[in-house]
């Protein structure tokens, strides 16, 4: 990587500029072994990435046996948290043909899928969210088309969102546009991308967070703490670090239901057993190093090196549970780096 990439920090959460380079341990003077493990596993990872890019600029996702927009937009997530940006070498091109993937794959709907897709809304989150993320570092030849792209996708959330749903469904999302119904998966997804959205200019209404938000506390375990898949159910690991987040980055970190959740997940993170652990990870190292404190200086080495030890030795990783497994190396690789990289503080939902 070039050491002198710069990654203008639009619409990040912090309002600011930084400059990216290439990973030097968090800019510590003596750092420990453990962030320069980190620094050469991300290394490893993104040169993985690069080379699994397929000649139509998408990623393999091979739970659907084919290309993928979610895959697409998290392996190029992936590469913006390590410090590459599009325009700038040695990954320009790797960023040209990708962004130009999801545009291509948009539908009349607002959309960005592939018709191999199952849980559109799951392919759609992420692609708008990385479109959030990137639409002020495009060239311009592709910013018009990036901008439009995004400001679809952010209305057919809205439109999702406004669909009449059931009873303590209300303000959530679900599988597809006209879904009935909502889960906290599927939602944090969305949030994510209108908050970024939001941050880069697209027009949200406040009104439209504020009911995702009501949504997520009412996924709050009443009698365990922190978050489950749907209100009422029982909580787990994973879906506590996604609801934490969730309300971090829409300002409600405040919240009892966040404030209750936070040592939930301390306690007991995602482990390499549990269904969806990649996921999880992703969310846990997030959620935790948003909250900062000892609970985040506590916790990181102990998530990093349990990470760090299933790195395969071409840079991949791929996880032995079914439920992720089945989704390929793309996947789990860009979830773990996106995962190793919260304190580098690239990507604008990184910023405090």
């Amino acid at each position: 990587m070039s050491r002198r990439l710069i990654l203008a920090l639009i619409a990040g959460l912090s309002g600011s500029i930084g400059v990216a380079a290439e990973p030097t341990t968090n800019g510590l003077v003596n750092p420990s072994a453990i962030d320069r493990e980190v620094d050469a596993a991300v290394v490893r990872a993104v040169e993985f990435l690069t080379r699994s890019q397929r000649p139509s600029g998408a990623w393999f996702l091979d739970l659907y046996q084919g290309e993928a927009t979610s895959t697409t937009a998290l392996a190029m997530m992936a590469l913006l948290a390590a410090g590459h940006v599009p325009g700038e070498e040695p990954h320009r091109v790797v960023f040209e043909r990708g962004i130009d993937y999801l545009i291509r794959r948009q539908q009349a709907s607002g959309l960005i899928v592939d018709k191999t897709g199952h849980g559109p809304l799951y392919d759609h989150g992420i692609s708008t969210l990385f479109l959030a993320e990137v639409v002020g570092m495009t060239d311009p030849q592709q910013a018009t088309a990036t901008r439009r792209a995004l400001e679809r996708g952010v209305r057919a959330i809205l439109q999702a969102q406004a669909v009449r749903k059931g009873n303590r469904h209300v303000g959530g999302w679900r599988y597809t546009l006209q879904s009935n119904d909502s889960d906290l998966s599927v939602t944090a997804w969305q949030l994510l991308a209108l908050r970024a959205a939001k941050n880069a200019g697209c027009d949200v209404p406040v009104e439209a967070i504020d009911r995702a938000v009501a949504y997520v506390r009412d996924c709050a375990s009443r009698s365990r703490g922190g978050f489950a898949y749907q209100p009422g159910g029982d909580q787990s690991p994973v879906m506590t670090a996604a609801g934490i987040t969730a309300l971090q980055v829409c300002g409600a970190a405040d919240q009892p239901e966040c404030v209750a959740a936070i040592p939930v997940l301390a306690s007991r993170l995602p482990r390499p057993n549990d269904r969806y652990y990649m996921y999880g990870t992703y969310y846990a190292s997030v959620a935790l190093h948003q909250h900062g404190e000892e609970t985040w200086t506590d916790r990181r080495e102990g998530l990093f090196q349990q990470l760090l030890r299933q790195q395969k030795p071409d840079g991949s990783w791929l996880c032995d549970q079914d439920s992720e497994k089945q989704a390929g190396r793309v996947y789990c690789t860009a979830l773990a780096v996106l995962a190793l990289t919260v304190e580098y503080g690239y990507l604008p939902i990184y910023q405090k």
